[in-house]
Order: C-alpha cells, then structure tokens, then sequence
C-alpha cells in the first residue's frame, strides 16, 4: 500500500525541483514512487498541475501498437497487411490517447486543486504517492529545499521525522 504525501514549497519550481531530486534517488533505489505531481499556483493565484505520467501519450503508443498488430492480421486475411496496418494503427492512436485522457490514476486531479486553493500565490505544492522510502537516506538529501508539510497518510512517527527535517531549515531562517 502506498502513502500520499503533501508538501508545500516557496517559489514556483521548487516542487520541480524536489521531484527530480526524488526521482534520482528512486534510481538509486532509495524510495519507490507510485505516482507524483506538481502543482504550481502562480502570482495570479491560477493553479497548475503538473503530471509525472502523460498517460495521453503512453494510451496512444500502446494503442498503436496494438492496433498496428490487429490491423496487419486482418489486412493479412484480406490480402492487403499494409493498409490494414496503417489502418489499424491509427484507429490505435486514436482510442489509445482517448483511453489515456479519461483514465486517471494514482492522486486524484480534483483533490490536488481544492489542496492548491490553501496555498500563497507563487508557491508550489509536491504530491506523491510513495510504495517504499528510506527516510534516513532521502530526508536529508530535502533538507535544502525547506516545504511544509500539508498531508500525509504516514504513520505519527513517519510524518514527526519528516515535519521537523523540513522544518529545521525553516527555523533557521534560510529557505530556498
């Protein structure tokens, strides 16, 4: 089971920042992401939302795929693999990305806009859904980029340890 976890940040591209550190370290096997998103709330006040996974884009590759494949065996039947290939695929394409834009998983959108509401303009907020972390090896690689933590599903002790990481560069006086 995975743990969601919120964390504020100041500045726009900070969030960007901290996922891409965490995305380092889950190379080097130090946490295991399920799913993660930036929300980027402007000077405006507008709130953005930045997926990690562009299922859009990954509906329409696996659609192409298979549709390039059914396609070519009923163009093979008709005679003619090659227009049933390209038909075929993209027909693919087009359910694929269809499929990829209406199918959500992990943090749900509307939940990570009403949490953007509650945040300064000009700041970002990072949400994760994390299978796995070693907090004694990532907390203090976050340290640098200060945040406040918003909401987590982590156990009391899990979420003290990482509140007063975060925290103690914000008492300091020397956020990012």
């Amino acid at each position: 089971m995975s743990d969601l976890v919120v964390v504020s940040f100041k500045g726009e591209e900070t969030a960007d920042q901290v996922l891409t550190k965490l995305q380092q370290m889950q190379k080097e096997h130090l946490i295991d992401l399920e799913d993660a998103c930036v929300l980027v709330r402007s000077a405006n006040g507008k709130v953005h939302l930045k997926q990690a996974v562009d299922l859009v884009k990954i509906g329409a590759l696996s659609g192409a795929a298979w549709g390039g494949l059914f396609g070519a065996l009923v163009g093979l039947m008709l005679l003619n693999p090659l227009a049933g290939l390209a038909t075929g695929m993209a027909i693919g394409v087009g359910t694929g990305a269809l499929s990829g834009a209406l199918s959500d998983y992990g943090i749900d959108d509307d939940f990570m806009r009403s949490t953007g509401q509650n945040i300064e303009p000009g700041s970002s907020a990072l949400f994760i859904l994390v299978r796995q972390v070693n907090f004694d090896k990532v907390l203090p690689e976050l340290k640098p980029f200060g945040g406040k933590v918003l909401k987590t599903s982590l156990t009391n002790d899990q979420e003290e340890r990482l509140k007063k990481a975060l925290e103690s560069l914000n008492s300091s006086g020397t956020t990012a």
